[in-house]
């Protein structure tokens, strides 16, 4: 058998980890692999190395991808190919490597790809990553991990210069349309307020806690965590108007996705990716390998939800914020 292994979508951390897995565990059930580059970008134009133990065995995981990613690359919509769809030529040449299954890396996007490529002929399984955490079908994409240890750690240090200048700060981070990331690292750090898309806010509200923790001795100071799905440009612009203090906005950016995994993320890619090699090796192929309860599972792709995964408004990290005073920017009198 002859599998190729892609990262697809963003980078993060962990993704090192996940290929180093996958090729030592292929290779002791006696399969070829290989590693296309830059994603579906690579399975589009051609681009792959072979992939052994010795490839991978002192690789050190700093961070990002040790075969690349790709975030735009799509076979069926392709127009630098002058066609909108090139699944055929990518099939044709799988074929033509002998290559009989991938496995792809990558969250929402990568998913939809795969699905497709999959039921064309081409077997595909896939493991979660993005530091997002939105894919349906899993509790846990590896990325995740980390991307709240490095929000959590902005998250400490901007406290203490809000504090010295009595100031309202407020953090971005990453997330698209989902406050899973902002959630986690604002309850860890903890922030005084969390905004998500999914929970939407009153400005008012807002403005009385930053005046609430202003006029306190004690505090001084607001520290605000808002998601990617929050206008923190805007937000920053409205308290100023309606606050006496400083108001500054600081977007975290693509800090998150940069660095070494913390251990949590190596074990969870490590855990993913045998798990995903054993499936190759059977032959088992069709899903998503996913984590939920706190082992791995198979999730079909056809019952996967298409859309990201929200925050439930009857999440228990929701509640234990507002029972832990943490305002999500929504009056509870």
């Amino acid at each position: 058998m002859h599998v190729a292994l892609l990262t697809g979508g963003g980078d993060c951390a962990g993704l090192d980890t996940v290929l180093r897995t996958l090729t030592l565990s292929l290779s002791r059930h006696q399969v070829q692999v290989s590693g296309i580059e830059q994603g579906y970008w690579g399975l589009m134009h051609h681009q792959w190395r072979a992939l052994d133990s010795g490839a991978v065995q002192s690789m050190t995981d700093l961070g990002g991808s040790l075969l690349g990613c790709h975030n735009r690359a799509h076979p069926f919509s392709d127009p630098n190919h002058g066609s909108a769809d090139v699944s055929a030529q990518v099939l044709t040449w799988a074929r033509e490597q002998r290559i009989h299954a991938v496995v792809a890396v990558g969250g929402e996007g990568t998913l939809a790809v795969a699905a497709r490529l999959h039921a064309l002929g081409l077997p595909h399984l896939v493991i979660p990553k993005t530091i997002d955490n939105d894919l349906a079908g899993t509790q846990r994409c590896v990325g995740f991990d980390t991307a709240v240890a490095v929000a959590t750690e902005a998250l400490q240090r901007l406290r203490t210069t809000a504090r010295s200048h009595r100031r309202v700060l407020i953090l971005q981070t990453m997330g698209r349309h989902t406050g899973w990331l902002a959630l986690y690292a604002g309850l860890a750090a903890p922030a005084d307020v969390i905004l998500l898309p999914e929970v939407p806010h009153d400005l008012d509200e807002v403005v009385r806690i930053c005046r609430s923790r202003a006029a306190d001795p004690a505090a001084g100071h607001t520290l605000v965590c808002a998601a990617e799905g929050v206008d923190a440009d805007a937000l920053q612009h409205a308290l100023a108007h309606h606050l006496p203090c400083e108001v500054r906005s600081v977007r975290l950016g693509h800090v998150q996705r940069g660095g070494p995994p913390v251990p949590s993320d190596r074990l969870l890619a490590t855990q993913l990716a045998h798990a995903a090699a054993g499936d190759a090796a059977a032959g088992h192929f069709g899903h998503l390998v996913g984590w939920q309860g706190e082992r791995c599972v198979r999730v079909p792709f056809d019952t996967i939800t298409a859309g990201s995964q929200a925050v439930g408004h009857d999440h228990p990290l929701l509640r234990a914020a507002v029972d832990l005073g943490v305002s999500l920017g929504v009056s509870q009198r």
